[in-house]
């Protein structure tokens, strides 16, 4: 067992409700036209785990490989893009990262992983840090969440 690992999840295009909702949401509801795409992806950084346990979660419990791309440590991403990535704050239940230590658990009994997820956003396009900043206060809620 080794050290933390991270993979990013992302819709495959033609299944990026969620992205393409948050993009008409940004362009209507907060009047920033600018942007040219949004992308939404789903962070695991998991411990305590096997390299083999791993293998087989990452194409079975984190992500679908039909509809979801998984990029391992880092992922590719537009010049000028802006990122942020939400989570839930200490204390706060994240019934994702729940779900995935339950299911990994099913994969390998013995092992006790650690898992904590986020959610990673990132909007391409021409954006002002006031603009970036609306975006963002959009998109965390400071009761559950930093």
């Amino acid at each position: 067992m080794s050290g933390v690992k991270r993979v990013y999840v992302e819709k495959k295009p033609e299944f990026a409700v969620q992205a393409k909702e948050l993009g008409q949401e940004i362009k209507s509801y907060l009047g920033i036209s600018t942007i040219t795409n949004v992308r939404v992806l789903i962070r695991y950084d998991v411990e305590n785990l096997s390299d083999a346990t791993f293998e087989r979660a990452c194409n079975g419990i984190f992500a679908e490989p039909p509809v979801d791309t998984l990029y391992r440590e880092t992922f590719a991403m537009a010049e000028g893009s802006r990122v942020f990535s939400v989570e839930f704050l200490p204390g706060q239940f994240d019934q994702r990262a729940d779900s995935a230590v339950q299911c990994v658990q099913f994969i390998k009994e013995d092992e006790q992983p650690v898992i904590k997820t986020a959610t990673t956003y990132v909007i391409e396009g021409a954006i002002s840090d006031e603009d970036f900043q609306a975006i963002k206060n959009h998109c965390i809620n400071p009761v559950d969440s930093r």
